[in-house]
């Protein structure tokens, strides 16, 4: 996917206004001028952010389309990367979790740059944050599967949609996670990659443990 098509294909699939373009443009402005103090991307995707991080993370807005009310919970914000960008294209809120003190300044500073009213920060580590009912849970380069589900178990509900785009990973990480985590899983493809992948889960629990809503 060109930078033109990753643009195309935001248009085609979210009609974005111009002010949400402007955002969007101005948000991948300030990523790639920061990436000259912290690590924030790969260097070797700068010159492919639209396609290989924007499209990337707007995909996962796509999937979750049924899960339209409730927080948004992002595990390991980052650089923002889905959060920034879900909260540009939506207008559900959104709870970026991230541990680093230069990630979490840098996303504060972004929020209030781009006036994104449904996005916040919580910092520390997830295993710390406070017990919800998250509608959807997102991680990027996060923490393999198992991991993953273990830290931020408490944040869902069997209700929660879980989103996490896993790379060419996917199928591996499924497989060893059935060994103590039970739910309704399926693997999408990514729109940004025909070898990547995003597993999609529903009823996330410890295996032979049945989950109830709270």
């Amino acid at each position: 996917m060109t930078e033109e098509e990753a643009k195309a294909w935001i248009d085609a699939n979210f009609h974005v206004s111009r002010e949400t373009w402007n955002c969007l443009e101005r948000y991948v402005a300030i990523l790639l001028s920061a990436m000259d103090e912290q690590n924030l991307i790969a260097q070797s995707t700068r010159q492919h952010v639209w396609a290989r991080h924007i499209v990337d993370s707007a995909q996962l807005l796509s999937l979750a389309s049924k899960a339209t009310s409730g927080t948004w919970v992002d595990l390991g914000a980052g650089a923002g990367l889905p959060g920034i960008v879900i909260a540009t294209l939506s207008d559900r809120p959104i709870l970026m979790i991230e541990t680093r003190r230069k990630r979490i300044d840098f996303l504060n500073d972004v929020i209030a740059d781009l006036g994104l009213r449904n996005a916040q920060v919580l910092g520390g580590r997830v295993e710390a944050a406070p017990a919800m009912n998250a509608a959807v849970i997102s991680a990027r380069a996060y923490a393999p599967l198992p991991k993953l589900f273990g830290s931020a178990l408490h944040l869902s509900n069997i209700d929660s949609l879980w989103v996490l785009p896993k790379g060419r990973s996917a199928k591996n990480e499924l497989e060893a996670a059935r060994a103590s985590w039970q739910g309704v899983f399926h693997v999408e493809p990514s729109v940004t990659d025909a070898e990547s992948a995003i597993i999609v889960a529903r009823n996330v629990a410890p295996a032979g443990k049945k989950k109830g809503r709270s």
